[in-house]
């Protein structure tokens, strides 16, 4: 196996991050486009249904509405897919298996709800504990960092997955903080690096004011925000996967069963085939 598995410190886990994200940029980048394709579709097919100059009738607030819950759940599934499906393909590249994008994607299709549901678990209680002066809730989303990839990995359900999450990550959240931090930074400097040009092009000063702009303009935005998810969303997904590697390497001797395993037998828990 090419791959040796150790304890990796917090730079060689970056490290680790990019090595594969540019070495198998066209897998990565795959598994967030194709998915988010019908995401990027469905809200150009709500702004063409959208009746220009009319805002405050009812049936335009109700179709506005319908638009955007639709959209939002067409999100939450597309997300878990291509998380889901990104932690498999981390898993096989790391331990030096063949991945590809629709391999990946056959690999998870019956673990997408269980993923769904997880998102929908952790993201509700993390929320909840944000009103408390946000602290609570960022030390929710770092307890629980590791959850996905425990869930579609070791295919425990939602309880068990946060349970096992809390487990991995004791005694390691504060570098779990810093590679959380860096993530979301690098996602918000990228997105604004792709729509400023859009927003400066419309003469619009912000975000908001560009909604109000034309429907050339907020296709635009949309476009924009679709590469930028593409580009940086796997990041954080391959990142958390490793470190979910790493912390059964220092706490469970994950690389002397990997050994053992691969002597006896083909198939480890784990490490999808």
């Amino acid at each position: 196996m090419a791959t040796v598995l150790r304890p990796l410190t917090t730079g060689e886990l970056l490290d680790r991050t990019f090595s594969l994200y540019r070495s198998h940029f066209a897998l990565f980048v795959g598994i967030f486009a194709l998915p988010h394709l019908c995401v990027l579709a469905f809200q150009c097919l709500a702004l063409a249904f959208q009746t220009p100059g009319v805002v405050f009738q009812i049936s335009t607030v109700l179709m506005s509405l319908f638009w955007s819950l639709g959209a939002l759940l067409l999100t939450l599934v597309v997300s878990a897919a291509s998380q889901a499906a990104t932690v498999v393909a981390v898993s096989q590249v790391h331990l030096d298996r063949p991945a590809g994008v629709m391999d990946s994607f056959s690999k998870v299709k019956n673990q997408v709800a269980g993923v769904i549901g997880l998102s929908l678990s952790v993201g509700f209680l993390v929320g909840l504990a944000c009103l408390a002066l946000i602290v609570p809730g960022v030390l929710l989303a770092i307890r629980w960092s590791l959850a996905v990839p425990v869930k579609v990995l070791e295919n425990k359900s939602v309880g068990d997955s946060m349970s096992r999450s809390s487990d991995l990550t004791a005694g390691n959240r504060g570098r779990i903080f810093v590679i959380w931090l860096l993530f979301v930074l690098l996602s918000i400097g990228i997105g604004l690096l792709l729509r400023w040009p859009i927003e400066v092009a419309a003469g619009v000063s912000s975000i908001v004011a560009l909604q109000r702009a034309a429907v050339g303009w907020r296709v635009a935005s949309l476009v924009a925000t679709f590469v930028s998810e593409c580009l940086v969303g796997p990041l954080a997904t391959i990142a958390f996967s490793l470190v979910y590697y790493d912390e059964r390497v220092r706490k469970e001797a994950f690389d002397l069963q990997l050994m053992m395993t691969t002597l006896d037998a083909p198939t480890l828990q784990g490490a999808p085939a």
